[in-house]
């Protein structure tokens, strides 16, 4: 430690204290008198008392401490420090047999921590004063925050609001619905009461803005603490959920304005962190579809887990780049590699495999978009068929270990050409099994919130433009979960891969698309069929009102982690699936191609293109 004037002037005031506190303790110890004997001895040993406490105390790192930052961590280092120092000091006294009583050194070791830990105390008072008080702005009041949520998230944020420069904010309060906890005070501000009490909160406290600081409840918890705030119109900022934090922590500047997503959310899932470290930690890990939302989202997750060799695999340059660029700043110690290429090219993912080795492949390069895909039926085919093949079997003749494959919940009793190949590519996935050493397994999921192309960022566009909000129609339905989610119960599924299983996630209950889009409108300011006219356009080509996760034959069976299931599958003909996929192959027309897929996909049921026509259901005013 680089010793600086701060730390003179430490030592100087450490001295005068452990000093002082043997005479003060002969005092306390004779009732305000002091006897020359012990005086006498004091004297004696006073230089020895003071070099013993402060070479401790510069050996258990006292001095460098940030003290105008410091907590109960510090405080205990005192503590230590003082109780190590009083040990020798004792242990010295009794061998030369000095005649201090027994009680002179425990009131010393009592009072030289009550007054250098005093000492510090003082000097994190006058830090605080000065950072927060002397630079305020006389001509900008704080606003007033009330916070919702009086556990360690809120008292989290109340402590980083506290201690902001300048001093912004004013904590006026907390909301809170354990009673247990109504009435006590937490960092000097009271817990008003249950979510009830917010209006009356806001008015009486002049609140400006509202703090959601409850990062792992459900979203039906956060839809009702909305819709109170909302007819508050204060500002409403909300902690991020679990899915988004770094180890646990919630910050104030990750404080944001509540998104659709924040409507939506589940109980946090409990992930098995051993079974998944056991498969990725130290390994070759592949990515294709790296650049894309589930991809890259994967990316972030494994890269975590501490990988050998993260490879990612995109044909978008600018979206590989930047996946590449986010782990390279915020994982040095991971070796990324990043490819750009097209699963569709057998030879170059050969040579992929070939040169980089990965003994683990997480296939999420795949056409989503149904309504396009209805116009390139063919470029489907190539992608999420024959891409799903080449990466398969060249993680076979690679001897990759594990190879998970990302499906969909449209795969399932498919309307569209996209739904159809996806269960086409799981059935290549299921014949795989057991021709190899590498473990198979597809994850069959529904919409993700916020992914490239879902109807999320087109609402929010939407709203920005003005309005129409299109909503195909009024009984829509879909699943949703969280990019981050989704990514976090694939790295779990992998654990299970084992003969070639379809697993599927529980995806909760159903949301009304409508419903999403009035919620997004409200986040927006606005009111929906006021400010913002809703539009019923019509079902899209190859679009279901509602999606299923599993067909009437299909069943499933649970697995040892409870959001995880097994679809209970036929078995696929190996030689009648090469067959077809060889007809696939060589056929360019569109009819006949999607008369092959039928052929493969009984259940594909592909109507006529549907025409859409947007009818208003709101008036906009003004």
């Amino acid at each position: 430690m680089k010793l600086r004037l701060v730390h003179f002037f430490l030592m100087l005031l450490d001295s005068l204290i452990v000093l002082v506190v043997p005479f003060l303790a002969v005092a306390l110890r004779f009732e305000g008198e002091l006897p020359d004997q012990y005086v006498g001895i004091l004297v004696r040993n006073a230089p020895f008392i003071v070099l013993v406490r402060l070479a401790v105390f510069y050996a258990m790192g006292v001095y460098s401490r940030l003290w105008r930052y410091a907590g109960m961590r510090e405080w205990l280092i005192i503590a230590a420090a003082v109780t190590v120092s009083s040990f020798f000091l004792t242990a010295s006294q009794l061998l030369i047999d000095a005649g201090l009583p027994a009680s002179i050194h425990i009131l010393s070791w009592l009072l030289n921590i009550l007054l250098v830990g005093g000492s510090r105390f003082v000097i994190r008072l006058y830090a605080h004063y000065v950072r927060h008080y002397r630079n305020l702005n006389p001509f900008k009041a704080p606003r007033n925050v009330l916070i919702v949520g009086a556990g360690d998230a809120g008292a989290l944020i109340a402590w980083e609001l506290l201690n902001l420069p300048q001093q912004p904010y004013r904590l006026v309060g907390f909301i809170d619905d354990d009673p247990e906890k109504h009435g006590n005070y937490l960092y000097g501000a009271k817990v008003l009461g249950g979510r009830e009490q917010i209006p009356t909160a806001v008015m009486q406290l002049a609140v400006e803005q509202i703090v959601i600081a409850m990062s792992a409840v459900e979203g039906r918890t956060i839809r009702d603490l909305v819709r109170i705030c909302h007819g508050t119109k204060c500002e409403i900022r909300i902690a991020p959920d679990v899915y988004e934090l770094d180890e646990g922590r919630v910050a104030v500047h990750q404080l944001r304005p509540v998104q659709v997503e924040d409507l939506l959310r589940r109980p946090p899932v409990q992930l098995d962190m051993d079974g998944i470290g056991s498969y990725l930690a130290g390994k070759r890990v592949l990515v294709t579809g790296a650049g894309g939302s589930i991809g890259s989202e994967l990316c972030r997750q494994i890269a975590r887990l501490g990988p050998q060799q993260l490879i990612l695999l995109g044909k978008g340059e600018n979206s590989i780049y930047e996946i590449d660029q986010e782990l390279r700043f915020k994982y040095p110690q991971i070796k990324t590699v990043s490819v750009i290429g097209d699963v569709r090219d057998a030879g170059s993912v050969d040579t992929l495999f070939g040169r980089y080795r990965p003994q683990v492949v997480f296939h999420a390069a795949a056409h989503k978009h149904v309504p396009l895909m209805e116009s390139y039926p063919t470029e489907a085919v190539k992608n999420n068929i024959f891409g799903t093949k080449n990466v398969a079997e060249a993680a076979a003749r690679h001897e990759s270990e594990t190879f998970i494959m990302i499906s969909t919940d449209k795969a399932v009793n498919p309307t569209s050409v996209m739904g159809a190949t996806k269960r086409v590519a799981e059935m290549i996935i299921q014949n795989m099994n057991g021709k190899s050493r590498t473990r198979y397994a597809a994850v069959r999921f529904g919409n993700v919130l916020g992914s490239r192309g879902s109807v999320i960022p087109l609402f929010k566009k939407q709203i920005a433009w003005g309005g129409p909000v299109t909503v195909t129609d009024p009984g829509m339905t879909r699943y949703f979960m969280t990019i981050p989610e989704a990514s976090q119960l694939v790295l779990q599924a992998g654990v299970l891969a084992s003969s070639g299983e379809v697993f599927v996630l529980d995806m909760g209950q159903p949301v009304k698309i409508l419903t999403m889009a009035e919620d997004l409108i409200r986040l927006s300011g606005l009111e929906p069929y006021k400010d913002i006219d809703i539009q019923f356009c019509g079902l899209r080509p190859g679009e279901k009102l509602y999606e299923e996760l599993l067909t009437a034959e299909e069943g499933t069976k649970a697995t040892k982690y409870e959001k995880i299931f097994v679809a209970a599958l036929q078995q696929v003909d190996g030689r009648y699936l090469s067959q077809q996929l060889e007809r696939l192959r060589q056929e360019s027309d569109n009819a006949r191609l999607i008369a092959l897929l039928q052929e493969l996909v009984p259940n594909f049921s592909h109507g006529p293109e549907s025409k859409q026509l947007c009818v208003a259901v709101g008036a906009k005013e003004g």
